[in-house]
């Protein structure tokens, strides 16, 4: 067997209510008191939170909420929120929100443990020195960042990066999915495409594909599929909502460890120059970066074609043609857009975006075939 090395959160609670027992949940763990919410102004002002604050305030905590966090956050964003947090004298952070929360949750955690400055932390392993305890709690059944070491920022116009390392693991990760009930249909299909891709993209990863790897894919894989067309025709389903969270966290661990390539490389200048979710990035050219894929890819495709499509028949390239067909399937049936055109994008813009793509290189070097901007600009093409 070739070597590997897996890493994920030391300690996970899956528990329908469990935001509401916050407090007394964090008091068994920690013995501090100056705690740091970190979440957006939507969640904040819907009322989502008030069981959880109820919970820490009775519980003795004395609680700062920074609820600044956008989606795709911006570097000021982050380095804004860790000074408020400094100057109330934070000693835990916990994070509660989509993945851009979650995110910020990270870096603060870092930024408010040591005197490391943010731009020195960006690529791969960079992080050094302590930091804060650290907690999250996803109200998304989408990016895993629950359990993953990756915090991705926005340091220029269109522009990301990302901070890997596994100082970022958090120490407690809360999947509570009555957070999740009543999430609108388009926001479940978004992102709950995105951790379908998460689950594909590990288990075809070039580079560090691993059996624990590919076994939490698979797990992932089959309960988002199984799920996500039921939380989109009924948010309050919990059943189904518990089980989307769960595969989005086990396609967390699995990308955490085999990361992901093309998908995500060619999806970040759409988020990036257009303002599109991530999930949605992710879901417009998902087909098309497995097309382009096949010829690479077709045996691991059709190992997962079995998992969503189980009564699939025929040789690799059928059943990876299937897979396609079956994801492809996925936004129209929910709702969700279908083309490049729909999210604003011109075609003037293909070529600007395929080399944007091309700088994606901690991305593009996980994806079983190599890429060029040729490609990405075919590929582009494809979704428009």
């Amino acid at each position: 067997m070739k070597p590997f090395t897996f890493r994920t959160v030391a300690d996970i609670v899956v528990q329908a209510g469990a935001a509401a027992q916050l407090g007394s949940l964090l008091r068994e763990r920690y013995s501090q008191t100056r705690l740091c919410l970190v979440t957006d102004r939507y969640l904040h002002q819907s009322g989502l939170l008030e069981p959880a604050l109820a919970s820490l305030k009775a519980a003795d905590w004395q609680v700062n909420v920074v609820d600044d966090v956008v989606a795709d956050p911006p570097e000021h964003v982050v380095l804004a929120a860790a000074d408020q947090a400094r100057q109330a004298g934070i000693e835990v952070v916990v994070g509660l929100g989509g993945g851009s929360s979650m995110d910020v949750a990270k870096l603060l955690a870092i930024l408010l443990g040591g005197d490391q400055p943010l731009s020195q932390m960006y690529g791969i392993g960079n992080v050094q020195g302590p930091r804060l305890p650290l907690v999250q709690i996803p109200t998304t059944a989408g990016t895993g960042s629950e359990v993953t070491p990756i915090s991705i920022v926005t340091t220029g116009e269109t522009t990301k990066s990302g901070v890997v390392s596994p100082t970022l693991y958090a120490d407690l990760a809360i999947l509570d999915a009555q957070l999740t009930l009543g999430l609108p249909s388009h926001a479940t299909a978004a992102t709950g495409i995105d951790a379908m891709v998460h689950a594909i993209e590990a288990y075809t990863s070039r580079h560090l594909k691993n059996p624990v790897s590919d076994m939490l894919a698979v797990k992932a894989l089959q309960l988002l599929s199984g799920n996500l067309l039921r939380a989109c025709q009924n948010g309050q389903d919990l059943a189904a909502r518990e089980a989307m969270l769960l595969g989005a966290m086990l396609a967390g661990q699995s990308f955490a460890n085999a990361p992901v390539a093309a998908v995500h490389a060619l999806a970040y200048p759409i988020g990036g120059i257009f303002h599109v979710a991530h999930g949605l990035s992710n879901s417009l050219v998902l087909p098309h970066v497995l097309r382009f894929n096949a010829p690479a890819a077709a045996h691991l495709y059709a190992e997962l074609a079995d998992v969503v499509i189980p009564d699939g028949t025929g040789s690799d390239e059928a059943k990876t043609n299937a897979l396609v067909s079956y994801l492809a399937s996925l936004a129209p049936a929910t709702g969700i857009e279908t083309t490049l055109r729909q999210v604003g994008v011109q075609q003037t813009d293909l070529r600007h975006m395929a080399q944007e793509a091309m700088k994606q290189t901690r991305l593009l070097g996980n994806n079983p075939r190599d890429v060029t901007e040729e490609d990405a600009y075919s590929i582009y093409a494809a979704a428009y």
